[in-house]
């Protein structure tokens, strides 16, 4: 096994689906993914890309490297970033707040982020890609991949997008809520951004739903039997 190998070249993401829609007489078909739906503070960001399906060969070379955003680095996925904004026709990116996710629950708000991603490509696609699963009235016809990030390249390269865009939100985040350290862990639950909520209370981007949070905000009520109790002792760690 050659030494510069890695678990991202072991997922290499292709065109089939695409290149078979085009084929089916579909032009614009546009790849969905989004970030952030295991966090408990910050947005889910979605993102839509439509990829140009005229030669195909030429994208593979463009667009070398895009994989599952989950199987590349930061400094991998910020470059990619760029090329793919520089190699596509379109992107679209859409998010749903704290506020929307603790109302109508992650994978509503997962849904309504991605319609606005689709929404906003500035080009109506004739078929949606989605990872994992469907959208309900979709503005266009659809097929939910499981696991297309790792199988599609649009999906890849929208679950890049997603990431990136995301990311960079919570380091700005991170400036006007500090002390939880959304830039380090952009907002996902760790032992450090537990033991921050409980010290601080949850922020107004933190999801009021999720149980880390709930169990803070029970303490503060007094639901819990000690108001003494450590960190720890709460299950914070």
């Amino acid at each position: 096994m050659p030494e510069e190998w890695s678990m991202a070249d072991a997922q290499i993401p292709n065109l089939d689906e695409e290149l078979t829609l085009r084929d089916a007489g579909f032009a614009l078909i546009a790849g969905i993914d989004e970030a952030g739906r295991g966090a408990m503070a910050g947005p889910v960001v979605a993102a839509a890309v439509i990829l140009p399906l005229d030669d195909p060969a030429a994208l593979y070379v463009a667009l070398n490297g895009v994989r599952d955003s989950k199987l590349l680095t930061p400094s991998q996925r910020d470059r990619l970033f760029d090329v793919i904004h520089a190699h596509v026709p379109a992107v679209g990116v859409g998010m749903a707040w704290p506020v929307i996710i603790d109302t109508i629950g992650i994978a509503k708000a997962a849904r309504l982020a991605m319609r606005g991603a689709v929404s906003r490509l500035g080009h109506t696609p004739d078929h949606l890609l989605i990872d994992a699963f469907e959208l309900p009235a979709p503005p266009a016809p659809q097929r939910a991949i499981v696991k297309g990030d790792r199988k599609c390249l649009s999906i890849a390269a929208a679950s890049i997008i997603a990431k990136v865009t995301r990311d960079r939100l919570m380091i700005k985040l991170d400036d006007v809520y500090p002390g939880y350290g959304l830039a380090g862990h952009k907002g996902y639950v760790t032992r450090a951004h537990k033991l921050a909520v409980y010290e601080y209370g949850p922020s107004p981007i933190h999801r009021m739903s999720y149980a880390p949070v709930q169990l803070v905000l029970a303490h503060q009520r007094g639901r819990l039997p000690s108001p003494a109790r450590t960190p720890e002792q709460l299950s914070l760690s």
